[in-house]
């Protein structure tokens, strides 16, 4: 009995690090900030009042929260399944050893490895009034579309940008999870008298259920929190005409543009629990758990 509490200890002393770098900067940061998203606080003088769910109702009646409710949607819902498709389709045109595969993936894995704020500020040379897509699109059609200043398009620019720049990280997760697909069960397929395009839609997508799973909850997750892109291009305001507001870069705006603590930790803890309800359900539509069990 003595060995084993002292094998127990000296493993709790070997996780006290962690643990207390877990407490000081994880834990007691979420206890604070719950506990602040009841009362009005001033970031600049500190001055707490307490105003209960009064931070809610504020939020509910401004229509800047339902311009950056409805951008984040979209905007998930646009992205994260066009980069999960694009990422696993490339992953199964690489995993079928075409030719030059190495070099591909080398020139598809860039994006992922350039800062999203430079990559920002490439898109915005390329989509600007003048930009290179602005110029050819007038050669080519004789129309002038200015994208980044037209409330319909600007969020446009912002989707292909994320999904340019992440695709390949997916990818890369997806080349993985096939290498571990038996090579049998194509076999089994094809002498079924299934071709490529069966042995994909009944073979790889089922298998890859878990990776699938694993892709799509981070991609929720980085879409629901995208901030800088939109900060950088609409210069912290979430123009033209709040078309590019999300959640995380109107939470920026209560807290240091409005000084308003409260109502921004309120709208966090309400992003936190938004990410967790889309996540678990995901995660009971697509049975990643019941999947090569």
């Amino acid at each position: 009995m003595g060995k084993k509490r002292y094998n127990n200890l000296q493993g709790y002393s070997f996780l006290l690090p962690a643990l207390l770098v877990i407490l000081v900067f994880t834990v007691v940061p979420i206890a604070y900030a719950f506990f602040m998203m009841f009362f009005k606080v001033d970031l600049l003088s500190g001055a707490r009042t307490f105003v209960g769910f009064g931070n809610f109702e504020k939020i509910f009646s401004d229509p800047k929260f339902w311009a950056s409710f409805e951008n984040t949607i979209k905007y998930v819902a646009v992205v994260v399944p066009i980069q999960t498709i694009i990422a696993m389709i490339l992953a199964s045109l690489l995993n079928s050893r075409v030719r030059f595969n190495r070099a591909f993936l080398t020139v598809m894995f860039i994006p992922t490895l350039t800062s999203s704020s430079a990559m920002t500020l490439i898109f915005m040379w390329l989509f600007n009034n003048n930009g290179l897509v602005t110029n050819v699109l007038e050669s080519v059609f004789g129309t002038k579309v200015q994208f980044l200043t037209n409330p319909d398009l600007a969020l446009s620019v912002i989707m292909v940008m994320n999904i340019f720049s992440t695709v390949p990280h997916f990818m890369v997760v997806f080349l993985s999870g096939l290498q571990d697909i038996p090579g049998s069960l194509y076999e089994a397929a094809s002498i079924d008298g299934a071709n490529k395009v069966k042995q994909f839609f009944n073979v790889t997508v089922p298998q890859l259920m878990p990776i699938t799973f694993y892709v799509v909850t981070m991609g929720l997750v980085g879409c629901f929190q995208i901030f800088d892109q939109a900060f950088i291009i609409s210069n912290g305001t979430g123009g033209p005409q709040n078309s590019t507001l999300t959640f995380s870069l109107y939470i920026y705006q209560l807290a240091f543009s409005s000084n308003d603590m409260g109502r921004a930790t309120a709208l966090a803890f309400l992003l936190g629990i938004i990410i967790f309800t889309v996540t678990f359900i995901v995660n009971k539509l697509l049975k990643a758990d019941e999947v090569n069990g």
